[in-house]
């Protein structure tokens, strides 16, 4: 069975090469990354965050170097960030032989300031 049921009786079709139709999700991660004012480390987490995120939404069938293709040549016209440069070093890393493991974590909780920052922005 080609097609992927989604919510609501939804049925997407392959759009994207090895994606299930889902480029709404690349979409997302390349807005958020692109519109990140982090540096450093930060960056380097949040742009794991998002190449999680992005692979997250592929089927387990998809044909991961084609969509890795696909997504970089999505994220390639973007503007230069941290995090998006750690997205496509990534696409990159997975496109690579002979495969490896890929060096990935969760962003570390912080603290944003809360009220006190709120205020402070006003």
């Amino acid at each position: 069975m080609d097609d992927i049921g989604g919510r609501h009786g939804q049925v997407f079709r392959d759009e994207v090469p090895g994606g299930a139709g889902l480029p709404a999700m690349l979409e997302m991660v390349l807005m958020r990354l692109a519109a990140c004012p982090e540096t450093g480390a930060r960056a380097r987490e949040l742009g794991q965050l998002g190449f999680m995120q992005w692979l997250g939404s592929l089927p387990g069938r998809a044909d991961l170097p084609a969509a890795a293709r696909a997504a970089e040549a999505q994220a390639a016209p973007g503007p230069a960030t941290a995090a998006l440069d750690e997205f496509r070093r990534l696409l990159v890393q997975i496109r690579a032989m002979p495969p490896r493991p890929l060096d990935l974590a969760l962003p570390r909780p912080c603290r944003r300031g809360g009220a006190r920052a709120r205020r402070l922005r006003l």
